[in-house]
């Protein structure tokens, strides 16, 4: 399976809640193998297993599985008992209601609702009944874990139609379209994320059985799964992630391979706020952070199979990338990982 990459601000966003409990994060970041001094660098990222490990830290320490992002905890062992709830609905529709009723029960500074409008399903977020601020995380982890557990429920990736949010648009805007859609737009009237009607009427197919192994591997597996696989660019990342780098077609000759004029390609892609190139340099990039980080093979070897024809080019990319040379994030960023 491809193994993704989170970036930095997710991970200092998720401590926040832990620094507002007055806990200090570095014995969590270190306990998770991430070293602290990522957060200096913006561009860093982490893999989706490190960050996971680091959600269940930080849950257990808590005892919130919502990672202190609300006034009330959310208490281990909530999330499991809303998915035994979900699993019984008939259709996504009821399961979608289900939950969000069940996180209203759980949180007093969100309020989630469905609501239906032509041939589109809202599911509408209500920021306006906190007491206090509402962290922005708070908002982008309820619907990416409410969306994600649908989409599981289903079967199927269900995709988001577009994605309207009513704080300004913040820095890390750009992971937004990987996260959500590329459908954005800030500084709106509500918080809200749309689907087509039709998947409405989708039926619920896992059981109880099922579960138990969906269970096990959150929340890790709602990170990386049900990402919109049907996207060109996602396409093209999966293509290209089964070749290796060094065999990576031009431009040119990728779109002669999908039977496309280079014209067509490059327009489309530009429609979901992707480039050929863009897609080439972030999947290297989690390549790279992957293989520093679980690898024991040298920078030089990991150049190469990069598609680096010399190693000076790895290590200039590669800081373009994160912000930090190979030799310098393995061993300043990535030693507490890889001797846990």
């Amino acid at each position: 399976m491809e193994k993704g990459t989170i970036s930095i601000c997710f991970v200092d966003a998720v401590l926040d809640g832990v620094r507002r409990c007055g806990i200090d994060v570095n014995p969590l970041l270190e306990r998770s193998g991430i070293s602290p001094g990522l957060l200096s660098l913006p561009n860093a990222r982490v893999s989706a297993a490190v960050y996971t490990a680091l959600l269940r830290l930080i849950a257990q320490t808590l005892d919130d599985e919502f990672f202190g992002q609300d006034s009330r905890r959310m208490k281990l062992g909530s999330f499991a008992m809303l998915c035994h709830t979900v699993v019984h609905c008939k259709t996504m529709e009821q399961a979608l209601e289900r939950a969000l009723a069940f996180f209203a029960l759980l949180l007093d500074d969100l309020r989630g609702s469905v609501e239906r409008e032509g041939r589109f399903l809202h599911l509408l977020l209500d920021d306006r009944v906190a007491q206090g601020p509402v962290r922005i995380f708070a908002q982008e982890n309820l619907l990416i874990f409410v969306h994600r557990l649908i989409c599981w429920l289903v079967n199927r990736r269900i995709p988001i139609h577009s994605a309207r949010f009513r704080y300004p648009e913040p820095g890390h805007s750009r992971e937004y379209p990987v996260l959500f859609c590329s459908d954005l737009a800030f500084g709106q009237e509500a918080t809200r994320i749309t689907f087509d009607e039709k998947f409405a009427a989708l039926p619920v197919v896992r059981s109880e059985q099922a579960l138990q192994e969906f269970l096990r591997l959150a929340p890790e597996n709602l990170l990386v799964q049900y990402k919109d696989s049907h996207s060109l660019a996602s396409r093209i990342r999966h293509q290209l992630h089964d070749m290796p780098p060094s065999e990576w077609p031009n431009f040119d000759s990728f779109a002669e391979e999908l039977g496309a004029s280079v014209s067509t390609l490059r327009r489309r892609l530009e429609a979901e706020g992707q480039s050929y190139q863009l897609i080439k340099d972030n999947l290297r990039r989690d390549m790279a952070i992957n293989l520093l980080s679980e690898s024991g093979r040298s920078v030089m070897a990991i150049a190469g199979d990069l598609g680096f024809a010399e190693a000076s080019a790895f290590h200039r990319a590669f800081k373009k990338w994160t912000g930090a040379n190979p030799g310098e994030y393995r061993r300043t960023f990535c030693q507490q990982g890889n001797s846990r």
